[in-house]
Formats: C-alpha cells, sequence, structure tokens
C-alpha cells in the first residue's frame, strides 16, 4: 500500500488489517495475489513466532558476552583479547544486511529468516566444541563470532521486507514494535539464563541451552508454517518483477529527500542507542558504586517492553483513526528522539540514583517508538525493495554505532566526565530528528515514471 492518507485509503485502513477480505468485491483478483497479504490465523501464528525468534536472536547474541568473563578467566584472555572476540559479531553483523534484504525481496522474508536462525543455532551451540578444540582458542572464538554476525545481520532486513509483503500498512507499526520488544526481552533473557547456568554448570551450558531452544524455534517454524513450499510459490506469482541490484535504481531513490532523510535518522538513532546500551552499565558502577546492580541492568530494559508495544498501539490507532502516515511516523520518532533526549540531557550534571534511574528507564523506554517511526517508515516508501533498503539503514547504523561507542569511549577516558558523552547523545538524536521532521514523509516513491516498479 502507499503511504499517501487519502480519503479513500482511510476506509481500507479501518478494515481488518490482516483479512483477505480487506480488499472491496470490485478491486482486481490480481492486486490482492500481488499483495500476498496474510489471512488473519497465519498472521496471528507468524506474529507470535517473529516475537519469538526475535527474543531468541538477541538472546544468542547475548550469549557471548555474558560468559566472556567465565570464558576468559579460562583461556586466559586479556581485556583486549576479550574485546577482539566481543567486537567480532559487528565485523560480521554490518556485510550481510543488504544481502538478507535482497534475497527476502526476492524469494519471501519467510524462508530467509529459517536459514538464519538455524545456521546460527548451529554456531551457538557448536561454539564451547570450538572452544576446546585446539590451542587456537582465541582465533576459532573470533571467527565464531564474526560467522554469528554474518547470521544474524539477515535477520531484520528480512523482517522489514516480511512485514511490506504480508501485512498491510495499518498494522505494520505494531508489528516491528513488538518485535524491537523481543530483542528487549531476548536481552533479559540471556541476563537470567546466564545467572544461573554459569553458577550451576558453566559457561558451555549456556551455550548448549540458547543454541537448541534457537534449533528448536527454527523446526517449529519449518514444521508449521514453511513446510509445503507454500510461501515459495506465492512469491513465484511475483517474479516476473524481481531484478538484480541496480546502481541506477539506488541512486534514483537516494535522489529522494524521503528516503535520505530516514536513513540518516536511522542511523542517528542505532547509534544512540548502542552508546548507552554499551555504556550505561558504566556510568551508574562509575557515578553510583554502592548501587545495587541488578536495579540499574534490569529496570529500564523492562519499561522498553510494554513502551515498545503500545508505542506500536498507538502508531496503528492513529492511522485507522484517520491520521496521515507521515504525521504519525513524525509524531513517534519525535518521541523516539526528541522525548528521550529531554530525559537523557539532565544526566550531564549531578542527580541521585533513583533520579538517574527513572530518566535512564524514560528515555529507554521512548526510544522504542521508532518502531513506529523510521524502522516502519522504509515500508511506505518503499515497499517493493524494503528488505534491501532496512539492510542498508541497518548497516550504516551498525557502522556509526561503533564509531560513536568508540568515541563516546574517548571521551570518557579523556574528559573524566560522563556530561559530554550525554551532551553529544542529545546532539545526535536531535539533528536526526530535525532532518527528518523536515524531509521525512510516508508517500511511496519506489515508482518511476508513475508506472514502473523499482525493485532492488
Amino acid at each position: 500500500m502507499a503511504g499517501n492518507p487519502a480519503a479513500g485509503h482511510v476506509r481500507d485502513l479501518k478494515a481488518s488489517p490482516l483479512d483477505l477480505n480487506l480488499h472491496g468485491p470490485d478491486e482486481p483478483a490480481e492486486e490482492l495475489e500481488n499483495q500476498n497479504l496474510w489471512p488473519r490465523s497465519l498472521a496471528r501464528k507468524w506474529m507470535v513466532m517473529l516475537f519469538l525468534g526475535t527474543c531468541l536472536l538477541y538472546c544468542a547474541r547475548m550469549t557471548m558476552p555474558v560468559c566472556a568473563v567465565s570464558m576468559a578467566a579460562t583461556f586466559h584472555w586479556s581485556k583486549i583479547d576479550s574485546g577482539l572476540v566481543l567486537g567480532g559479531f559487528f565485523w560480521g553483523y554490518c556485510f550481510t544486511q543488504i544481502l538478507g534484504g535482497h534475497a527476502s525481496d526476492k524469494v519471501g522474508g519467510e524462508r530467509v529468516l529459517f536459514i538464519s536462525a538455524a545456521s546460527w543455532a548451529v554456531i551457538t551451540a557448536g561454539t564451547p566444541v570450538l572452544a576446546h578444540m585446539g590451542s587456537h582458542t582465541l582465533a576459532l572464538m573470533t571467527v565464531a563470532r564474526i560467522l554469528m554476525g554474518l547470521l544474524q545481520g539477515v535477520f531484520f532486513p528480512s523482517l522489514a521486507s516480511l512485514c511490506s509483503q504480508r501485512v498491510v500498512e495499518a498494522e505494520r507499526g505494531f508489528l516491528m514494535s513488538a518485535m524491537h520488544s523481543g530483542t528487549h526481552l531476548g536481552t533479559l533473557l540471556a541476563g537470567g539464563m546466564g545467572s544461573v547456568l554459569l553458577d550451576r554448570n558453566g559457561w558451555e551450558s549456556m551455550f548448549y541451552c540458547t543454541g537448541f531452544l534457537a534449533g528448536l524455534w527454527a523446526i517449529t517454524v519449518w514444521y508449521y508454517l514453511l513446510r509445503g513450499d507454500v510461501t515459495m510459490k506465492q512469491m513465484e506469482k511475483r517474479s516476473h518483477v524481481q531484478s538484480s541490484l541496480s546502481r541506477k535504481r539506488w541512486l534514483y531513490l537516494f535522489r529522494k529527500p524521503p528516503v535520505w532523510a530516514m536513513v540518516f535518522a536511522h542511523m542517528c538513532t542505532c547509534s544512540t542507542s548502542y552508546t548507552l546500551l554499551s555504556w550505561l552499565p558504566t556510568y551508574f558502577k562509575e557515578s553510583f558504586p554502592h548501587a545495587t546492580p541488578w536495579v540499574y541492568n534490569v529496570v529500564p530494559w523492562l519499561t522498553a517492553i510494554p513502551s515498545a508495544l503500545g508505542g506500536g498501539f498507538v502508531s496503528d490507532f492513529l492511522i485507522t483513526r484517520g491520521y496521515g502516515v507521515a504525521t504519525v511516523r513524525k509524531i513517534m520518532q519525535f518521541g523516539a528522539m526528541g522525548l528521550s533526549s529531554m530525559f537523557i540531557l539532565p544526566l550531564s550534571g549531578v542527580v541521585p540514583f533513583t533520579t538517574a534511574v527513572v530518566f535512564i528507564s524514560a528515555a529507554v523506554g521512548l526510544s522504542t517508538f521508532t518502531g513506529g517511526g523510521v524502522a516502519v517508515n522504509v515500508q511506505d516508501l518503499t515497499p517493493s525493495c524494503a528488505g534491501a533498503l532496512y539492510g542498508f539503514m541497518n548497516m550504516m547504523g551498525a557502522l556509526m554505532g561503533l564509531v560513536l561507542v568508540s568515541f563516546s569511549g574517548y571521551l570518557i577516558e579523556v574528559t573524566l566526565s560522563w556530561a559530554t558523552v550525554f551532551s553529544i547523545i542529545t546532539l545526535v538524536n536531535v539533528t536526526g530528528l530535525g532532518i527528518f521532521l523536515i524531509f521525512g514523509d510516508a508517500q511511496r516513491v519506489d515508482l518511476q515514471d508513475n508506472s514502473q516498479i523499482i525493485v532492488v
């Protein structure tokens, strides 16, 4: 569906958005076939499984950081060695974003997600075996983390492609927000499992357990949702419009101000989120050395789960009530980047522990509103190539995140103050938000000469 909230379009949005009867009797059957929308019953199953898959994705991603201290003691790693292993994930994560999105646009995101999950389940469960295989443990673990990043890098671009292919506009905000809430649940699950398994069964058990759960998810998806090649048959109907990546088509899209405004805002959002995730534990430990660690390590991420779900619901509710899609995307992004910065900036000064936890929880919770803003805007602008373009956005966000995280560490080391870091985060947020509010839109731009759909 196009992102233009015309009057006639609002009628469609008020219909049951996951129902195959969304289109009226006067509309051609070919339009419904081309959209390949999920029927309501199948959509519910996929939403549950995708939420669990996102949760397990982050649980597997966080397994190595949770076990890093124990593994460093076992294999006599230095801080530099541990950083090399942990950083390997992000280098792999950057390289398969566009490829995963492009593959999903061509053959369907369901199968790409299944192959991805099955692969990183094997890598996760096999990590202890690799670690004890020989004397080159550091090299093997670094390679394993790079492979993990490569395999997980396709997940969110595939999710964006799948959402644009199977879900109508009025349901996309809640779906993407629900998936992002799964990332926070996965982070909490990894921490909870690690606290129990590391003490009782050793670090190896954490990898075995997480790999088993991810493998079980992949088997369930295959047996109950993918078996029978239904998805592939549906996607074959639209194969005649698919083409390879084209430099000319990329340039065409990036000449559209709403596209680069969306990409830039997403880069800013990702980089500030990575920075908070990486440095908040250190901030609390240094600023409040006598505080209880679980409070500041758990409360902000617990807040993020209902906040993400609530933000997605509000986003879709506003659209079904007739608000313009572009207006709703900007409202949600203002909450994610503008309101959250209002809670981050006061941390530059001296605040008591309780106030710091409340402000950080509010900032993290509000940042999840991006699930109804920039994160889903790619499906408004370019539904025919949402996966590939989202992959590019995510890749740039990860690279900018690495830069901002490293630069923040340098600032902390040099200035011995957290004020500069929180000020930088606020500046990045406000800049990205300003660009998106001015140039952002939700009207479809992947149509050339009003007739030909550009598929990258």
